[in-house]
């Protein structure tokens, strides 16, 4: 062993980042270990190595005795005071038993530790650098596909994308680009396993943060966002700014913002409503595009009746319930939507001393809904 090891060391430690004293400890453990192995010894033993010369040497350690029951172990005090007069039962004494032929094991130890410990360094600034993309966006190119997983290259690493996270109206092919959301890293004995998703609501938000500045900025808030991938989305978004419209925003001029959303996820509607405190109006908000008529609410139960003109009652429950189940995600209060003539049998409505500000007229204009088709029109 020479000063080139030192060398080595030395520039991994720039280059890496990895100790240069921690991998001399780690290979002085390395060498015990194949000393004792390649060398049948069990005694107890200390390597050095020579951080000025690169060189190394074993010695074993003996415990200084009265009577000596191991001599591999032990040495008498007679023994070790011939040596050195100082020495006293219970001390330690050390003797070199380097072998000859020890530097041909000792750089093939060495090299094993530095590989080992390399490896190790990288996975770890590898796990240090996604772990805090956690809940991040990032585009990757799909490598293979198997039964449980798309292997999407995220540059360093790649990245599992397991089948009950992939929308169901994508078909994923080697070296396609492809933005996901990271949803998990984790430390493993084989290095960080990260895993991502196309269909979690957190990708829809920060698609927004992308799209839209004036998300990026904080001047317009996401509140919530309730979302069946591939299909239908919600969002409701605020601006503390009076001048600031939120759902304009989102839009974009002629729509182009919530369109390279749109495009993104492959055509996935997306609906953009005004976020409110005041559960009447944010819940008739959230079942955009349906007209609603009154708002009756049970804050005990956090609970809402929806009352909605005849012929919109399709339009406010949606396909198999889609449009009112999304917006009891997005409002995170219960709905039970009613027909006009339904609730006036009930006797539910019209209420008496109510104030029904829901109704549009012929000119109000709708909230936001849109489709890669629709902005095709």
């Amino acid at each position: 062993m020479s000063n080139e090891l030192l060398d080595a060391l030395t520039i991994l430690e720039k280059e890496k980042g990895i100790s240069k004293e921690v991998i001399i400890e780690a290979i002085e453990a390395a060498l015990i270990s194949a000393y004792k192995r390649n060398f049948n010894q069990a005694q107890n033993v200390r390597v050095d190595l020579n951080r000025d010369t690169g060189t190394m040497r074993v010695f074993a350690r003996k415990d200084v005795v009265d009577e000596v029951y191991d001599p591999r172990l032990e040495v008498s005090v007679e023994e070790a005071q011939s040596v050195n007069p100082s020495f006293q039962v219970n001390d330690v004494m050390e003797m070199e038993v380097t072998p000859k032929d020890f530097g041909r094991i000792a750089a093939q130890t060495a090299k094993q530790v530095v590989t080992q410990r390399v490896r190790e360094a990288e996975r770890g600034v590898i796990y240090s650098e996604f772990v805090d993309r956690e809940e991040d966006i990032m585009t990757g190119i799909v490598q293979r596909i198997d039964s449980k997983f798309i292997y999407v290259s995220l540059g360093k690493i790649e990245a599992l994308l397991p089948v009950s996270e992939q929308m169901p109206n994508e078909k994923y092919k080697p070296h396609d680009r492809i933005k996901v959301f990271i949803t998990k890293v984790e430390k493993t004995t084989k290095g960080p396993q990260i895993f991502v998703s196309r269909t979690h609501p957190g990708l829809l938000k920060r698609l927004f943060e992308i799209e839209v500045p004036e998300i990026y900025d904080g001047t317009v808030e996401i509140k919530s966002v309730a979302r069946e991938a591939g299909d239908r989305s919600k969002i409701s978004v605020y601006s503390e700014n009076s001048e600031v419209d939120p759902v304009g925003s989102c839009v974009g001029p002629k729509g182009q913002r919530v369109q390279a959303i749109v495009n993104e996820l492959k055509g996935e509607k997306i609906d953009i409503v005004n976020w409110s405190n005041d559960p009447v109006e944010f819940v008739a908000n959230a079942l955009s595009p349906s007209k609603v008529l009154d708002v009756n609410v049970n804050e005990e139960e956090k609970a809402t009746t929806v009352v909605v003109p005849d012929y919109q009652l399709s339009l406010a429950i949606g396909k198999r319930g889609q449009n009112a189940r999304l917006a009891a995600k997005l409002t995170n209060w219960k709905i039970d939507i009613k027909s006009e003539s339904d609730a006036v049998q009930m006797g539910i409505y019209p209420r008496a001393g109510a104030n029904v500000p829901l109704e549009d007229s012929e000119d109000d204009e709708p909230l936001f809904s849109f489709s890669d088709d629709e902005l095709d029109k």
